[in-house]
């Protein structure tokens, strides 16, 4: 039986990052990046005005107060997007509109809260220092300066910042794409009607979901039989749909119809079924022609906590994002838990802070089949193999996962 970093590292050793690509913009967010981005001009690409009103010279307007302003001939307005028709001379202003190109001679906007109409005159009541309420060109970016490198994850900030560089398209680590069958002849599709001795196929949806979370693209295979003919079909039309990634769930363990393994060696290769953890002691992984495969166990908590723990990885790796981990907070245990065999448990809590510090209670009944106990979790405490039980008090590692 393997442990949790030993099925890790055998299937990360075995998963490739995928090439990149052209992408659009929003497509780009959360993906990794494959060139260096450098500004071939100044953002912003000209000096203007952060505020609504009046462009001058800060040395016609020393001394101004609300009791003596300064008064100043109106000789133009400059909205955004357009340019002055002429330049700020002594003792003139030009009314400016927020982001418009400031006009030549002037330094200083004053705001219109500041001033005040006289027909085509303008009461200037605040005395302001040179370049108040001016945004300079190239004070965000400057032209020829890297922007973004090779190797970085796009962000919302970033893709901003792209667009404001002119930018339509970026070359990225394209988002894999990963095929999701579940097995069984007990399983049915939501919507349909629920024969006696039937479940609904939670697994697909949930693991689509935890797929789609990781960055990658879901494509429902449905359901194969228990059949090998089934079963064969199911793994045909993942590799018609060139996907990067199959991930199965059931079919795994010792019953007599569980073919996901023996597919696997009779298709490519099996490399291991068995992991020192729980819930999710079975898993199985290989490659089917060439193309990675991950079963994960039948159970609902063992199927999503496999594949956050395995799935999620390999996911990221192919993204060029591995390693990225969790965040793991240290929290105490408001009740106890007590284990009755030494692998590595996986236990839902609920989490609450107090004076800075974490506190952790268990969501209730913590087997394999009750998916409520993951849906009201905020992390997930992991009590190593050597430890027999956690008491009211203990500290414990939790791994975020909302």
């Amino acid at each position: 039986m393997l442990s949790v970093e030993e099925a890790e590292k055998r299937i990360l050793d075995s998963i490739h990052v995928l090439n990149d690509v052209e992408v659009s913009l929003l497509d780009a967010l959360g993906l990794t990046l494959t060139e260096d981005i450098i500004a071939n001009f100044d953002v912003p690409p000209h000096s203007n005005s952060a505020m609504d009103g009046y462009a001058v010279r800060a040395e016609d307007i020393v001394g101004a107060s609300k009791d003596k302003p300064v008064r100043l001939q109106v000789i133009s307005n400059v909205p955004a997007g357009y340019l002055a028709d002429r330049a700020v001379q002594p003792g003139t202003a030009i009314r400016i509109m927020t982001g418009a190109p400031l006009p030549e001679g002037a330094d200083t906007v004053v705001q219109v809260e500041l001033t005040e109409t006289e027909g085509d005159k303008v009461l200037v009541k605040a005395s302001l220092p040179r370049g108040r309420n001016v945004r300079l060109a190239g004070e965000d970016i400057k032209s020829g300066q890297k922007v973004l490198s090779s190797g970085e994850i796009i962000s919302a900030a970033d893709i901003g910042v792209l667009a404001s560089l002119g930018r339509k398209t970026v070359r990225c680590i394209r988002r894999p794409k990963v095929a999701i069958l579940a097995t069984g002849d007990e399983v049915v599709e939501p919507g349909e009607v629920l024969p006696p001795g039937k479940i609904y196929n939670s697994n697909s949806y949930a693991v689509a979901a935890q797929v789609k979370e990781a960055g990658g693209i879901p494509v429902l295979l449905g359901i194969a039989r228990d059949t090998r003919e089934s079963l064969a079909n199911k793994l045909q039309e993942a590799l018609a749909l060139q996907v990067d990634l199959i991930v199965s769930s059931g079919g795994v363990s010792v019953g007599d119809f569980d073919l996901v393994k023996d597919m696997l060696t009779a298709e490519g290769s099996m490399e291991f079924w068995q992991v020192n953890m729980k819930p999710g002691k079975p898993l199985a992984f290989g490659h089917v022609r060439g193309v990675p495969m991950l079963g994960l166990p039948g159970n609902p908590v063992s199927s999503m906590i496999s594949f956050e723990l395995f799935g999620r990885p390999s996911i990221k790796k192919m993204m060029q994002q591995y390693p990225e981990e969790r965040t793991m907070v240290t929290a105490f245990m408001e009740e106890g838990y007590k284990k009755t065999d030494d692998r590595r448990h996986f236990v839902r809590v609920k989490l609450h802070r107090s004076n800075g510090k974490f506190f952790a209670r268990l969501t209730g009944e913590q087997g394999s089949g009750i998916l409520t106990s993951l849906m009201h979790a905020d992390g997930i405490a992991i009590v190593p193999e050597d430890k027999p039980a956690l008491e009211p008090g203990d500290e414990v590692k939790v791994m975020l996962i909302r």
